[in-house]
């Protein structure tokens, strides 16, 4: 079990449709929630950027304890359309970013788990990265390497106590797919209730769960 009661929270992506409903529900679960986003004016494609969330974010409130990773851009179309510039984003955002962010953040959730915590990072890669689909390939990929990335990390980074956790949810009613960076979205079967994701998300980060595959949603 991992009480979040005091717990400093990081949530990327917090004014998105699940990272807004995560870091409410972490902190109704008595979390220290500090919220990131490009509204706010962070661009985390930037390492620096990253280096400075994390940095604040420590200076501000002694310590971290998580970090949720709810960013990310999605394209529409054909592969063999594909655009360059928007396949650079779609990886700049969905996956290195996210990389930089959990290897930037592993010594402050290092200092947190000797201190006797149980410190977390999740990730959201989504059912893509387990069923890479056709019409959105790019993002597939850049999701699945998200997951990749995860999924081997998880292993290195239990050693010191930290563990990560890959959320890999179908279709979410979000506003996500209504901003696509390319193309238009397709018709979807019917979408998860977010709130319900969110809760699911929150519920596994307390009971210590390490995988949320889709079959959990």
């Amino acid at each position: 079990m991992t009480n979040l009661e005091g717990a400093v929270v990081l949530v990327v992506g917090a004014s998105g449709g699940l990272g807004l409903r995560i870091a409410d529900r972490l902190e109704s679960s008595g979390a220290v929630v500090a919220r990131s986003s490009k509204s706010a004016g962070h661009d985390l494609r930037e390492p620096t950027v990253i280096r400075g969330v994390l940095e604040s974010t420590h200076a501000e409130h002694g310590r971290l304890d998580g970090l949720v990773i709810a960013s990310g851009v999605v394209a529409f179309g054909p592969a063999s359309g594909l655009e360059p510039a928007t396949v650079d984003e779609l990886f700049a955002v969905n996956t290195t970013s996210a990389i930089e962010l959990i290897t930037q953040s592993h010594p402050y959730l290092a200092a947190s788990a000797d201190d006797g915590r149980k410190p977390f990072v999740v990730t959201l890669s989504g059912v893509v990265a387990e069923t890479p689909t056709a019409g959105v390939a790019a993002y597939s990929a850049s999701k699945a390497g998200l997951a990749a990335f995860a999924a081997a990390a998880a292993r290195e980074y239990r050693r010191d106590g930290i563990r990560i956790m890959d959320a890999r949810p179908g279709h979410t009613g979000t506003s996500l797919s209504e901003h696509p960076i390319a193309g238009s979205a397709p018709s979807f079967p019917e979408p998860l209730d977010p709130d319900r994701v969110a809760e699911r998300i929150v519920t596994a980060i307390v009971d210590g769960e390490k995988d949320l595959p889709s079959t959990a949603f």
